[in-house]
């Protein structure tokens, strides 16, 4: 960890502020409900694990929007629609049914706390892959800045979704302290941009062998803001 005290904080989104795997599992099964209610001759060709792997199979073959999970979706969407003799109307329609499933998360249980200690000290950003809604969540307040791979058209590590994030909010590669869960995304990534890290390891997940270690790891937010507003580990 730099001796410079940062003055702003970069959060990653899934998996960092909540858990993905159930909030995917059931926007997936509530949006396969929903199509065989409104749209069924999609469902009696696919499960749950066929549209998954359609959906798979579609980022292979379309590398150049590896960073857009929306426009993946909703072309994975067109191509049932399609196969089904459906309009392609169907696809912004079932898409907008599973991207409601998909921001209902469960925060961890640190998370609004540690968010309310912090914002007073720390200006707080948002950078996340994926694409959750935070106004639909209900935590975009605590975000000053809050920015997508798919609005910025690189995914991390790439040390460009990092420079727009500075460029956004007028900060040096010193300034900012990236928070998040993924090594590679989330620490190695930073790190390349000349941004240090926080490495927040909820499971007790072994660090990857062939990565540098993290300069600092915490298991909870709650670590974490006892950590910079006790100064540890800042001059």
């Amino acid at each position: 960890m730099s001796s410079r005290r940062p003055l702003a904080l970069a959060f990653d989104l899934d998996n960092t502020l909540w858990d993905i795997e159930p909030v995917m599992a059931r926007a997936e099964q509530a949006l396969h409900a929903w199509l065989a209610r409104h749209y069924p001759r999609v469902t009696e060709r696919h499960s749950i694990d066929s549209m998954r792997a359609h959906r798979v199979d579609v980022g292979r073959r379309r590398p150049e929007l590896s960073h857009d999970y929306t426009a993946l979706r909703k072309i994975a969407l067109l191509e049932h629609a399609e196969e089904a003799g459906y309009s392609a109307a169907m696809a912004e329609e079932a898409f907008e049914h599973f991207y409601h499933e998909r921001n209902q998360v469960d925060l961890f249980d640190d998370v609004l706390p540690a968010l309310e200690r912090l914002r007073g000290d720390y200006r707080l950003l948002a950078l996340t892959n994926g694409n959750a809604d935070l106004k639909r969540i209900g935590i975009d307040h605590y975000f000053e800045l809050i920015l997508t791979a798919r609005a910025v058209g690189h995914a991390k590590p790439d040390a460009r979704i990092f420079s727009a994030l500075l460029a956004g909010a007028a900060l040096a590669p010193g300034d900012l302290l990236h928070v998040g869960d993924e090594p590679l995304a989330d620490v190695e990534g930073p790190r390349g941009a000349g941004i240090d890290a926080v490495w927040i390891n909820r499971c007790g997940q072994e660090w990857p062998a062939q990565l540098a270690p993290p300069s600092h790891t915490v298991s909870t937010l709650h670590e974490l803001a006892d950590w910079l507003l006790a100064g540890t580990g800042v001059g």
